[in-house]
């Protein structure tokens, strides 16, 4: 995954109704390992990575790099989303912008993905107009499915990949979000 081009990083914090889209920062770094760490999260995307490794790897803050928004609620992280130029590990995304999504367990089911994933589209179509944005899931993933559609992904074919079939998606910039 490559940086977006010539986007002026880090935008200033994106607000929404009940979130707060910002970098990473020091105070993130136990709730992205829990993210990372969680099966629950991992289910669909190759299992969990294990803590004691995640820990070593990350000794301190979070790195911040364009294209990741920490999701905030009350000042505290539940999630966060990446939006990556694609180059290699899916073909027929290469050289697009790639949504990716990850919420801890205890935000699953409140509507934070669909907002905060809706705030980073609107927030990248003003940024880069015209530029279409890619999403890969599980078919499995039935929470993964519903949000994709939810903000307007429409499906571009089916593929087997990592041994389940993959959901690959496209979100004109014209699309509305929401």
């Amino acid at each position: 995954m490559t940086e977006l081009g010539p986007v002026a990083w880090p935008p200033a914090p994106i607000k929404t109704e009940r979130l707060v889209l910002r970098e990473p920062e020091a105070r993130d770094r136990a709730a992205v390992i829990e993210l990372l760490a969680s099966p629950e999260v991992g289910t669909y995307l190759g299992g969990p990575r294990p803590r004691d490794e995640l820990e070593r790897e990350m000794p301190g803050a979070p790195s911040p790099r364009p294209g990741l928004f920490i999701v905030d609620l009350d000042g505290a992280m539940i999630g966060q989303i990446t939006l990556y130029k694609e180059t290699g590990h899916l073909p027929q995304a290469a050289g697009k912008a790639e949504l990716g999504y990850l919420f801890l367990p205890e935000a699953w089911g409140r509507g934070y993905a669909a907002e905060a994933c809706a705030a980073a589209l609107d927030w990248f179509t003003g940024a880069l107009p015209g530029e279409p944005v890619v999403l890969a899931t599980q078919t499995a993933n039935v929470r993964s499915m519903r949000l994709a559609a939810k903000l307007g992904f429409i499906e571009v074919e089916r593929f087997e990949a990592y041994g389940a079939e993959q959901w690959f998606g496209v979100r004109s910039s014209v699309t509305p979000s929401g």
